[in-house]
């Protein structure tokens, strides 16, 4: 018993330490990322900010920061002052925030996705097989509370939210914090059910589904690319190809999705929830549809100008030449789509090249680096902004769709994805005008 109590007495002795050490460094990291905005941002008037201004304003807050939590709050108060996204500070430990609000430390879930919607928090897909599944949960419940937290309690924030963009984020964010846990660590969660029904259940969260992909300083993702064949109201075949991050890993099974799907009434590309990721990836995926070096758009940084040149994909995975996809391409998206997939969506819209069904994207489009802070944290600072050919500025816009779909509860609980439907029913209507 005293060698347990002795050890436990080395621990919490050596993480208040490693705290102190980290605090102590606040001032550094503190300069180290106003100095990083200062010299990198694309807009060297700082979107109209005084920066020194806020040097002198939040300095003095940060040099009080009692813990890593407390200089992270300074931080980001400083970096919202430009009004921009893509600036941000990541913890050292992806999980650290979760623990600074009480939440548990992990990445693994219970296996189900949620969106806010006014203010609920609903269930938008389980998946098979996870802890969620094996307990029944359904699209379209309401989460009510998330241990013994009450969701109107975690959120009640909301309505201080300076838009309607960041509250949806800022919101998602949060619950996502206090669902995640250690792998095989059990939850309980409180929902209302289709009835109306308060129902409670404990769930076993297990890790993230996906390849593992990890870049830079940024937190492991694991890749996810789903693909299948769906019917139209008509009965024609098309092909629904989704990924949930643009890294490489997405490339391979892109190509084989496409191939299978060469000879399908259309395609639909599923980019809801994707938060982006590498940017150069949508030269290549936008070459499946179009058989000429178009422009997506242009990355404009301080002093240089990137374009995205369409690189039309002419060989199938097998190496055998082919032509590009030529049929109706729809792209599905939401308020969770961000960065790469605003730029590849609005690029693809301004060459009518494809048609957007669901909700406006979240207006986050800046392409960003990331620098390790002083104290280990991960600086993500954007350096360029993106227009497409046609001159639309996508960044605190976002991709308007065509065709808005709201998400609703009742279709969720009904099993309808209304926003997948409306996109399989548009590409009937091209392939009667085609046949004219």
């Amino acid at each position: 018993m005293k060698l347990r109590a002795f050890a436990a007495a080395v621990v919490i002795a050596w993480c208040a330490a490693a705290v102190r050490a980290e605090v102590q460094r606040g001032l550094e990291t503190f300069d180290a990322v106003w100095t990083i905005v200062r010299d990198t941002h694309f807009d060297k008037s700082l979107n109209g900010v005084d920066w020194e201004a806020a040097r002198a304003e939040f300095r003095p807050k940060a040099a009080a920061a009692a813990t890593p939590a407390e200089l992270r709050a300074v931080l980001h108060q400083m970096l919202g002052r430009l009004g921009q996204s893509h600036f941000s500070v990541i913890p050292s430990n992806a999980t650290a925030d979760a623990s600074d609000e009480g939440g548990a430390v992990g990445s693994a879930t219970p296996g189900f996705d949620v969106r806010i919607v006014g203010e609920d928090v609903l269930v938008t897909e389980v998946e098979p097989g996870s802890g969620a599944a094996t307990a029944g949960v359904r699209p379209g419940w309401r989460v009510t509370a998330i241990g013994d937290r009450q969701v109107s309690e975690m959120l009640k924030w909301l309505h201080e939210a300076p838009d309607d963009r960041m509250r949806n984020l800022d919101a998602w964010r949060a619950v996502q914090r206090r669902l995640r846990g250690s792998n095989g660590s059990e939850l309980t969660l409180t929902f209302l059910d289709a009835s109306g029904a308060t129902v409670s259940k404990s769930i076993a969260r297990w890790e993230q589904q996906g390849q593992a992909v990890t870049v830079g300083n940024l937190p492991t993702m694991y890749v996810q690319v789903t693909n299948e064949s769906r019917k139209t109201p008509a009965g024609r075949s098309v092909g629904v190809i989704g990924f949930n991050v643009w890294m490489t890993a997405v490339d391979r099974p892109f190509q084989l999705a496409i191939d299978e799907h060469r000879g399908a009434s259309g395609i639909v590309i599923d980019l809801r929830g994707n938060p982006g990721g590498l940017a150069g990836m949508m030269m290549g995926i936008a070459g499946h549809f179009i058989a000429r070096p178009d422009s997506l758009g242009v990355m404009k940084s301080r002093d240089n100008e990137l374009k995205f040149t369409v690189n039309p994909r002419l060989v199938n995975a097998n190496g055998e030449r082919v032509s590009t996809f030529d049929g109706p391409v729809a792209i599905v998206v939401d308020r969770l789509s961000a960065s790469a997939s605003e730029c590849f969506t609005g690029g693809m819209q301004s060459l009518k090249r494809v048609r957007v069904f669901g909700e406006r994207s979240m207006g986050a489009a800046l392409p960003s680096q990331f620098d390790k802070l002083p104290n280990g944290d991960v600086f993500i600072h954007a350096t360029a902004d993106f227009v497409t050919s046609d001159g639309t500025r996508l960044e605190g816009r976002g991709v308007i769709p065509d065709e808005a779909v709201p998400l609703k509860r009742e279709d969720l609980l009904a099993g309808r994805d209304a926003a997948l439907d409306a996109a399989l029913a548009w590409i009937d209507t091209q392939q009667s005008m085609a046949r004219k």
